[in-house]
């Protein structure tokens, strides 16, 4: 066991791509060490009756999960579950690998606790990972699978994409997330169009009965917001997560002028989309809320709104493993508090 305090200076001395690296090493090599990944289960992953839900046919232990971007090729599952996640979306994946974006493109905001992303949707490809996921799936803990279009893919080409990923990768997937709302590749965030989203999922419903949820962006008003998250669950979508990052570059005080924001400054932009699209479609489908999610009381505000899981990716950057354990820890003590037996009790509690 180590202290992530004292070892983020040293970490922070590194190229923020550079300790991501490092860290999906000692992830990766979780699998190969067993009394390493048991130990570390053992004292982060979290459990409770009243963390307990079914969702998507699968049984989540605790409502906290790893948000895409993390484990974009699905190599590190022992070692996520090790940090104590109930579940894990890997991806985003495309259907040819790609390298993204040039370097450097992922930054850190260190005052802000935040970070600034450009990726680009860099992954090692469908035929690689979709061998990665039958070589594991089922896990223990439930599996998202995030996909997108290759950069290289003319729009007018992009359902074709979508749907290539679906029909080969719904077999080894709990559940599937279409982003369209990435700021890192071209013309992305213009497939957030209710058009695209109703031949989209007109497609992938005749191709899978798993769950396909939309992911959407923080940029874009609260009508838009719910207008289309609405059109999508009416077109078969499964379910919605907000949010993704943003491009408000006001947010902090030396932002580069690309890429997306992610953190603590996205939290009540991300929180407001949420809200808005939970008074909207709670009770109507799943709602997955994402963003600027560092504490148990802000995990908590989600459920409240409406969310039955939350997600979490920038707050391990600034405060380490822990703070899975912390936010699981805590949802027990505050779902109590409220005098509910369940967190199914708790979710939606505001909207009621």
């Amino acid at each position: 066991m180590f202290d992530y305090e004292s070892l983020k200076p040293w970490l922070f001395k590194l190229q923020p791509e550079s300790a991501h690296t490092l860290a999906a090493v000692v992830l990766r090599g979780a699998s190969f060490c067993p009394p390493l990944f048991n130990g570390w289960t053992a004292k982060h992953f979290i459990t409770h009756p009243s963390l307990k839900q079914e969702l998507f046919g699968r049984t989540f232990l605790n409502p906290v999960g790893l948000a895409a971007g993390f484990d974009k090729n699905a190599t590190m599952f022992h070692g996520v579950q090790a940090m104590g996640f109930g579940f894990t979306e890997i991806g985003t994946l495309t259907p040819k690998p790609q390298e993204g974006n040039p370097r450097p493109r992922l930054w850190r905001h260190i005052e802000e606790e935040s970070l600034q992303n450009a990726m680009g949707f860099n992954n090692d490809g469908l035929f690689r990972i979709s061998h990665r996921l039958k070589n594991i799936y089922p896990f223990s803990t439930p599996i998202g699978v995030n996909i997108g279009k290759n950069k290289i893919t003319p729009e007018e080409n992009a359902l074709r994409d979508y749907t290539t990923l679906i029909k080969a990768l719904h077999p080894y997937a709990d559940y599937m997330v279409i982003n369209i709302s990435s700021p890192n590749t071209p013309g992305l965030r213009d497939l957030q169009n209710e058009e695209f989203i109703t031949r989209l999922f007109a497609e992938a419903k005749s191709l899978t009965s798993k769950p396909i949820l939309l992911k959407i962006a923080p940029d874009m008003s609260e009508d838009q917001a719910v207008s289309l998250c609405a059109h999508a669950v009416e077109s078969g979508a499964d379910g919605i997560i907000a949010t993704n990052t943003t491009i408000d570059y006001s947010l902090v005080a030396e932002p580069e002028e690309i890429g997306g924001l992610s953190g603590e400054v996205l939290r009540e932009r991300s929180f407001y989309i949420f809200d808005a699209i939970a008074r909207e479609l709670f009770g109507k489908t799943t709602l997955i809320s994402v963003g600027g999610i560092s504490t148990p009381e802000e995990a908590y505000r989600r459920i409240r709104a409406g969310a039955s899981l939350v997600q979490l990716y920038s707050a391990l950057v600034f405060k380490g493993p822990e703070v899975v354990e912390e936010i699981n820890s805590g949802l027990i003590d505050l779902i109590a508090s409220d005098g509910y037996a369940s967190i199914t009790e708790a979710i939606g509690a505001d909207r009621r």
